[in-house]
C-alpha cells in the first residue's frame, strides 16, 4: 500500500532531526544520497518538489511514466502522485520541497490561479542552456542561503524568491508544454472519477447502510491526485467542478431515497454524510425549493 509521505517523514527517513511540521526545505541531493547509484522507495509525496541538477543523471518515475534526466535540468512534481526515482550519478544537485500551505501563506494566496502549471499532471524534466541554467542555479543558491539564516522574516524572504522561481519557470519553458498529452490523460481521469462516483452511490442505494464519503479528498485519493488538480480537470473537461458533481449526484440519490425507501430523514441525512438533518434539509431545499418532507409527501401521493 502506498502511504502519504510528508517532508517531516523524509527527514525521519534520512535520520535528520525534526521537532515540528515542516512546510519548506532545500537540500543538497549528494548530501542526502551519499551512496550512488541510489534507488528510492515508491511513495506518494504530499508536497511539491523542484529539483535542479547541475551534474548528474537518473530517472524519475511518476505514476506510469519514466522521465530520464541529465546535466543542467530542472524538474518539478506536485502532490498526490505515486513516485520514485533512481540516481545513476549525482555530483551537484539541489531539491526544494514545499507544501501548499507554504505557497499560499508566503508566495501567493491564489497560487493556482497565478501558476496553473502547478496543477499539471505530466511534466518531463526540462533541459536548460548554460546561461539559462546559471540563473536558476543562482536563485537556488540564494534560497539555500536564506534558509540557513535565522531571520524572523525568513519565510517571507524565501516566499518572494520562490515567486521569482515560479515566474521564471512560467516565462522560460511552460509555453512549450504539450496540452495534448494532458488532454488525453485528463479524459481518462474524468472517466475514472465518474466510475468511482457512481460506484459509491450505487453501493449506498443497494445496502442503505454506512455513511458515504463525499469529501473531495476521498475521491482525489482514489485517483492518486491532488484535490485541486482533480477539480481543475473536471472543470476544464466537463464545465462542472468537483463540488458540482458531488452535489448533483447527492441530490439525485436523496430524491430516490425519499421516494423509494422508508428511511427516516435522519437516517437519509446520515447515509449522505450529513452530521445533522438540518444541514441536509438546507442543501435539499436550496436545490429543489422544497423541504425533504415536502418532496416526499408530494411524490408519495402520486
Amino acid at each position: 500500500m502506498i502511504t502519504p509521505h510528508t517532508i517531516s517523514d523524509l527527514y525521519h527517513t534520512l535520520s535528520m532531526p525534526v521537532e515540528e511540521e515542516i512546510n519548506f526545505t532545500i537540500l543538497s541531493v549528494p548530501d542526502i544520497h551519499t551512496e550512488i547509484p541510489f534507488k528510492s522507495p515508491v511513495l506518494r509525496a504530499e508536497y511539491f518538489s523542484f529539483i535542479l541538477t547541475k551534474e548528474g543523471s537518473g530517472v524519475y518515475n511518476l505514476d506510469d511514466h519514466k522521465f530520464p534526466f541529465g546535466d543542467r535540468s530542472i524538474y518539478f512534481t506536485n502532490p498526490g502522485h505515486v513516485k520514485s526515482y533512481e540516481l545513476f550519478s549525482s555530483k551537484e544537485a539541489q531539491i526544494i520541497m514545499l507544501t501548499e500551505k507554504f505557497l499560499q501563506e508566503n508566495v501567493h494566496h491564489e497560487i493556482y490561479s497565478e501558476f496553473p502549471f502547478l496543477l499539471a499532471e505530466i511534466v518531463p524534466p526540462n533541459d536548460q542552456t548554460a546561461a539559462e541554467f546559471k540563473e536558476f542555479e543562482l536563485l537556488f543558491n540564494q534560497i539555500s542561503f536564506e534558509f540557513k539564516n535565522d531571520s524572523k522574516y525568513k519565510n517571507k524572504i524565501i516566499g518572494n524568491m520562490i515567486l521569482v522561481l515560479l515566474m521564471k519557470i512560467k516565462e522560460r519553458f511552460w509555453a512549450n508544454y504539450n496540452p495534448l498529452i494532458e488532454g488525453e490523460h485528463n479524459s481518462r481521469i474524468v472517466k475514472s472519477f465518474k466510475r468511482i462516483l457512481e460506484s459509491e452511490f450505487k453501493k449506498l442505494l443497494g445496502e442503505k447502510r454506512g455513511q458515504i464519503k463525499l469529501q473531495a479528498q476521498h475521491f482525489a485519493e482514489q485517483l492518486n491526485l491532488h484535490p485541486n488538480y482533480l477539480n481543475a480537470v473536471l472543470k476544464s473537461k466537463t464545465g462542472r467542478t468537483l463540488s458540482d458533481w458531488i452535489s448533483q449526484r447527492t441530490l439525485l440519490t436523496s430524491k430516490s431515497l425519499l421516494v423509494d425507501s422508508s428511511l427516516s430523514l435522519k437516517e437519509i441525512s446520515y447515509l449522505l454524510g450529513y452530521s445533522e438533518p438540518t444541514h441536509f434539509s438546507r442543501f435539499f431545499k436550496k436545490n429543489t425549493q422544497l423541504s425533504p418532507r415536502g418532496f416526499r409527501a408530494a411524490n408519495k401521493s402520486m
